[in-house]
This record gives structure tokens, sequence and C-alpha cells, in this order.
């Protein structure tokens, strides 16, 4: 029997990044290699003096924690190598390129403000969006005035263009 993922391995496929995402990507993993696992490999060696392993629950815990770890260092071993860096900024001329603050406003009059970046560093508590997804791809390359129309599950929704900037405002 073959274990299907449930997600596509993406570990190998190229792709882009700000400099402030990659070096995140570089921060987790030197904490992951230079503090948790570390701590993670003594605990399993706690509780594996403490006798019959096949009972132990710390000790299977922490060795499932150490495999989760290890599992980690080695995506983003392998995201690093192949993910470029996207350092150079976009030009100031109204479009919204990788990287932009992109402020829409949609058709009550709800602006909202996203920053389009790699699928590797979407966040929602920052409105960091991947460049990829349907909202991305609709915004790459348009500028200010220009009116998107983005497919979601209840419908269509459209949005204009409000502002682009280049650099972070006060969101």
């Amino acid at each position: 029997m073959t274990r299907e993922r449930t997600r596509p391995d993406t570990s190998s496929k190229p792709g882009y990044i700000t400099v402030e995402g990659y070096r995140r990507f570089e921060e987790e993993a030197d904490r992951l290699w230079n503090v948790d696992r570390p701590k993670m490999a003594k605990a399993v060696q706690v509780a594996a003096a403490e006798g019959d392993r096949s009972e132990n629950a710390e000790y299977q815990y922490s060795k499932q924690r150490l495999a989760a770890i290890d599992r980690r260092l080695r995506f983003l071993g392998q995201r690093l190598k192949v993910l470029t860096i996207v350092d150079e900024k976009p030009p100031d001329d109204g479009r919204v390129y990788f990287g932009s603050w992109v402020t829409i406003e949609d058709e009550d009059g709800n602006a909202k403000t996203y920053r389009v970046v790699g699928p590797d560093e979407i966040d929602g508590t920052k409105k960091w969006i991947s460049m990829d997804s349907p909202v991305g791809k609709s915004l790459m390359s348009r500028e200010v005035g220009d009116e998107i129309t983005v497919r979601r599950p209840k419908g269509e929704a459209t949005a204009e263009i409000i502002e682009v900037r280049n650099t972070p405002g006060d969101e």
C-alpha cells in the first residue's frame, strides 16, 4: 500500500520569495537545528534511560517530535536551495509587482490592503497573499484604477485598485 500525500510536494519546485521571507526561513532552520533539535534529542535520551521504551509515552512522543523537526529541517533545506530571492525594488509606476502593497476597494466601498508575495510566505494576519492565489493572479501587472474580478465559491467579486506601493505603509 502506498501512502498518498495530502498536499503536493513543493519542496523542490522553484519559486520566488522576498528577502524578509528568506530570512525567516533561515532563522527558523537555525532555531530548529541549534535550539529545538538538541533539546528534543536530550529529551529522547532522558526518556530512553527510564526503562522499557515500548510502553514509555514520553519516549514515543519525544521520538515523534524529533522526527517532525528533522522533516521540517529537510523541507527548509530543500526550499532554501531552489527559491529565488527577489530583492530589487520594483519601479514606482503604479503597477502591481511581486512584493507590492496593493489597496483595493470592493463594491461596498470597503478598502483592504494586501502584499503580493510568494506562496511560501503567505500570512493571513499580515494580509500577505500569494501571487498564485486567485486575488494575487488578478492583481499582478494591473495598475491604479484597474478593476479586477475574482471568482469565489459564492460568486464573482469585483474591486478597484486604488493604491499601489513598494514600501510598507501603516497597516
